[in-house]
């Protein structure tokens, strides 16, 4: 796996994820930039995702839905708030109704997703979800947001191998 450290920071509400991949810097900016292969990693191997609107300029939304074993199809939303491509992606990450609005009672998250190229070569990737309140943390901590993180990202060497 690819994942180097996952640290949880209760004091100021957030977890940081960081990685390392044998890849050159545009190339990993293409996992999130391309809608088709965030799709290939963006969920647990078990919910993959699917993008339906995908557009990485400020103010844009992406949203996606994932397909659970049973069918289920749980829905996300991202309100794009800076990019400087390729090293630094950061929205709010949103839990969706069916409608695709923005679901009442489920804490938002700012994720700052940050690349740098390294000196030994390759790609440093640290992903930073801040959480509105410890208690929001909690809720997504227990949900298994760190869990679906890693597995998610456990997935992406293949894709910059193939």
């Amino acid at each position: 796996m690819t994942v180097t450290n996952v640290l949880k920071d209760p004091a100021n509400c957030s977890m940081t994820i960081s990685a390392e991949f044998d890849a050159p810097l545009e190339r990993v900016w293409q996992l999130w930039a391309d809608p088709r292969q965030l799709e290939r990693w963006w969920g647990p191997p078990t919910y993959p995702a699917t993008f339906t609107q995908h557009e990485l300029t400020v103010g844009a939304l992406v949203s996606y839905f994932m397909t659970g074993p049973e069918g289920d199809q749980p829905k996300g939303l991202w309100r794009v708030l800076e990019v400087e491509a390729p090293t630094l992606l950061v929205v709010e990450d949103l839990f969706a109704d069916e409608s695709g609005a923005p679901m009442e009672g489920m804490p938002a998250t700012i994720m700052r997703v940050e690349l740098s190229a390294r000196e030994s070569g390759g790609t440093a990737v640290a992903i930073r979800s801040t959480f509105p309140s410890i208690e929001a943390m909690d809720q997504l901590v227990a949900m298994g947001m760190d869990e679906g993180m890693l597995e998610a990202m456990g997935q992406m060497d293949a894709i910059l191998l193939g």
